[in-house]
């Protein structure tokens, strides 16, 4: 072949790779295992769910993990596309497109052993200063209450430890995100807490596409489209016992 048809050749080349390359969507999340986690199978049950939907949509896609308010920031300034697991929040809708719920979460409070907190409403526990993850949106009525005495602290290991200790009175967090934690905790923090037993809400989990990204309805309405049949053709199913769901 002449040098200048190899060159060619080989330009083209190069031109195909990086556009394949351009087409991949940016996927992000923070570790919220079991949910979403590096360290697990396939990243985690919410991203192997969000990455085949996508893949059968069409679109290929690579994974970073980092912090929560890293992603968000990122989703809203289009350095990543897809937000793996976001709950519905309405500032969020400045971000991104929210899809359809493909998971649900069961937020419950935790208290210690001890305390004799009973909650039935929000009210109730305006005097009990309660350990939140920066940055989370956990329901529109407790985000929005003024008189909760919300301490802020950057992940739930260190929310469940400060209430084992006496530090806060409560914590809340995912029933099987916080099970994943205790089951890794020593057996002081382990047994020193409870659940309480009425939610305090039960939350659908999405994905939130950037809208920077000009295919972002598509690309809803194309993972929308194939969550959908993965649930009538037993893929999902076998997702979700993969991961002991």
């Amino acid at each position: 072949m002449p040098r200048f048809s190899r060159a060619v050749a080989l330009i083209g080349l190069l031109l195909l790779a990086q556009a394949a390359a351009a087409e991949r969507l940016r996927l992000v999340a923070d570790a919220w295992p079991p949910f979403t986690d590096a360290t697990l199978v396939n990243g985690g049950l919410a991203t192997d769910i969000v990455t085949t939907a996508l893949a059968r949509a069409g679109y290929a896609s690579e994974f970073e993990q980092v912090p929560w308010a890293r992603a968000l920031m990122g989703v809203g300034d289009g350095r990543y596309d897809v937000l793996v697991n976001a709950w519905y929040d309405d500032a969020r809708t400045q971000l991104g497109q929210f899809s359809g719920e493909y998971l649900l979460n069961r937020v419950l409070f935790l208290k210690r052993r001890d305390d004799p907190i009973d909650y039935q409403n929000l009210e109730q526990l305006h005097d009990y200063p309660v350990a939140v993850v920066r940055g989370y949106a956990y329901s529109a009525a407790f985000d929005a209450d003024p008189q909760l005495q919300k301490v802020p602290v950057h992940n739930f290991a260190m929310a469940v430890r400060m209430l084992a200790a006496q530090r806060v009175r409560l914590t809340l967090e995912d029933e099987f995100v916080a099970r994943y934690y205790l089951a890794r905790e020593s057996a002081t923090v382990r047994n020193a807490v409870e659940f309480l037993p009425v939610p305090l809400s039960e939350n659908s989990l999405h994905i939130l596409v950037s809208l920077k990204n000009p295919q972002h309805q598509q690309i809803v309405a194309g993972f929308d489209r194939e969550i959908a049949r993965m649930k009538v053709d037993g893929s999902y199913a076998r997702l979700m016992k993969q991961h002991g769901m």
